[in-house]
């Protein structure tokens, strides 16, 4: 059952193509801070969460790189933290076969996550399954879309395929979703390099043996922590 869950978010990947030839630019986050906290500014977080939270399909390139990347300066954001309702998740999950139950269990339990987490495209991935499976094609229509306004975002941030081009994630979780939607599979050694991670690829037709992603937002995140805690 993982296997079909997976091919679920393999399917997106026919919204990757344009991607990589889209001209790329780092998030500055603290342009981005300031432009999400203006009101009257057209980039204002409340304004950015409610248009995705309607999965609203006008939003330009910039408002999904300044809701993305803005979302760190939410109270909500914590990339490390786990929530009661994985685990029910998980139980739901793990069944060989669902039933009519099981099917709105995972979308009642998706949707109870993904108010802590807005952006967890794993979460999205597994709820997209469920609708589909009960044929709510408007909901998979508007969770497909949200995916898309996360993804741009990510892709519009670099290649991965240096230090320099790394990708910008805010979650470690968007590291392995980013392999799967660009159709590498993980080749099983990850790696901390100052603020970038590593991850290496199985052998693939681009001869690549691993990418770079940015991962300073969490890890400053998690920084700020512990210097509160002391």
């Amino acid at each position: 059952m993982r296997k079909t869950l997976l091919c679920v978010i393999l399917t997106y990947c026919f919204f990757v193509g344009y991607a990589q030839n889209t001209s790329v630019k780092k998030p500055n986050y603290d342009l981005i801070k300031k432009e999400i906290s203006r009101k009257n500014s057209t980039f204002y977080y409340p304004k950015l969460i409610d248009k995705y939270n309607k999965a609203d399909t006008t939003m330009t390139l910039e408002e999904k790189r300044h809701l993305y990347y803005g979302y760190i300066y939410h109270k909500s954001y914590s990339p490390y933290s786990r929530s009661d309702y994985s685990d029910s998740l998980r139980i739901t999950l793990k069944k060989k076969n669902y039933n009519t139950s099981d099917l709105k269990n995972i979308v009642k339990y998706s949707d109870s996550l993904l108010k802590d987490n807005p952006f967890s495209l794993r979460v999205i991935n597994y709820k997209i399954y469920a609708q589909k499976q009960m044929k709510d094609s408007i909901g998979v229509l508007k969770d497909y879309t949200k995916m898309r306004i996360v993804t741009d975002a990510m892709f519009s941030s670099g290649d991965g395929r240096s230090k320099e081009t790394a990708f910008y994630v805010i979650s470690p979780t968007h590291e392995h979703t980013l392999l799967n939607l660009l159709g590498y599979q993980f080749g099983g050694s990850q790696s901390l390099i100052d603020h970038y991670e590593y991850l290496t690829l199985v052998e693939n037709e681009d001869e690549l043996e691993g990418l770079y992603f940015n991962v300073s937002a969490s890890l400053n995140h998690m920084n700020n922590i512990f210097s509160k805690k002391e």
